[in-house]
């Protein structure tokens, strides 16, 4: 294993002080935690704030910023954070009119993120929360029961970030959450595995020739196992599953997010767009955002994941397009 650390067991902790100091006109560490805040002033308004395991980054602190996040919390590799370290985002966030949690499904966030809204609500903070499976992939995953949280975690992120910003209440946020998740889906494909400083060796080995449909952010199994294939092929497989999941057809309105998983160049990352471009036009549907870059990584994985939100509703595409201030977006 050949990465520029320390000791593997200090990397998050390294990496988090880094961070800030590289960003501080933008953010903070809180002192004693490993969570990452917004340096602007508190106006009353409804917080929002997410996190999970680390080596994922930019995810989650790079969208901690005016307009996104106002806190995220960074638990270890791969690994949820502890209900102490959410419970101190919420009390950290909290500008009196609540906190919404954006949570991906997975079994130790989900349990971990309600365990601290629970304490929070005791302490008289109101707290509510929405869970994202935007992979298509697989329905049950090692870490999840249904389908995973992934890339398109950043899009909701932007589209609440937006709506608590213009003042909407916890109520409304979640009311708007609730009808956005279902509208957003993602698939990817790996051609290596991701290495854990702590492991140091990959969680799984792909053949040379060999890239695998589906995989997860955590290296979780996918669907199917392939020899490497051209770009365009590669981008008609991830274009036709998310067709089909949302039964798209000619007109629809949607945009898009290619992702890279943290190993692959952006000329790679700019060639399958340019086929997802092709097939998109071929079929007739309207994309009307577009995003492109490393915004939801698995460490050192070579791959890409592609997204699809259906954008029918045109404040959730002026949410998109709104300025921010934040380290990733």
């Amino acid at each position: 294993m050949k990465k520029i650390i320390n000791q593997p067991t200090a990397v998050v902790d390294e990496m988090l002080d880094g961070l800030a100091y590289i960003h501080s006109d933008l953010v903070h560490r809180v002192e004693g935690f490993d969570i990452i805040a917004r340096n602007s002033e508190k106006s009353g308004k409804v917080a929002i704030i997410s996190g999970g395991g680390s080596g994922h980054e930019p995810a989650h602190a790079g969208f901690v910023g005016d307009g996104m996040l106002s806190a995220a919390i960074c638990g270890a590799v791969f690994t949820s954070p502890t209900p102490d370290q959410v419970l101190q985002a919420i009390k950290e966030a909290d500008e009196g009119a609540g906190v919404f949690m954006v949570i991906k499904n997975y079994s130790g966030d989900i349990m971990n993120f309600e365990m601290a809204q629970d304490m929070a609500e005791m302490e008289g903070i109101e707290v509510a929360s929405v869970v994202v499976d935007d992979d298509i992939a697989v329905e049950d995953s090692l870490y999840t029961q249904g389908r995973r949280g992934v890339a398109g975690t950043i899009f909701v992120h932007k589209i609440l970030g937006n709506a608590a910003r213009a003042g909407k209440s916890l109520s409304e946020i979640k009311a708007l959450a609730d009808e956005l998740v279902p509208q957003i889906h993602t698939v990817g494909l790996a051609l290596s595995g991701a290495t854990v400083p702590e492991v140091g060796k990959p969680g799984f080995v792909l053949a040379d020739d060999e890239i695998e449909f589906g995989i997860g952010i955590h290296g979780e199994p996918g669907y199917r196992k392939e020899k490497m294939q051209p770009s365009k092929d590669l981008a008609q497989e991830l274009v036709a599953k998310l067709k089909g999941s949302f039964e798209l057809k000619a007109g629809d309105k949607i945009g898009i997010l290619i992702n890279g998983m943290g190993a692959t160049p952006l000329m790679e990352q700019y060639v399958f767009a340019n086929d997802v471009a092709r097939i998109l036009a071929a079929a007739g549907l309207e994309v009307v955002y577009k995003k492109l870059g490393n915004y939801m990584t698995s460490i050192d994985m070579a791959g890409i994941s592609l997204t699809f939100i259906k954008l029918e509703c045109e404040d959730w595409l002026e949410a998109l397009n709104s300025p921010v201030a934040t380290i990733a977006w």
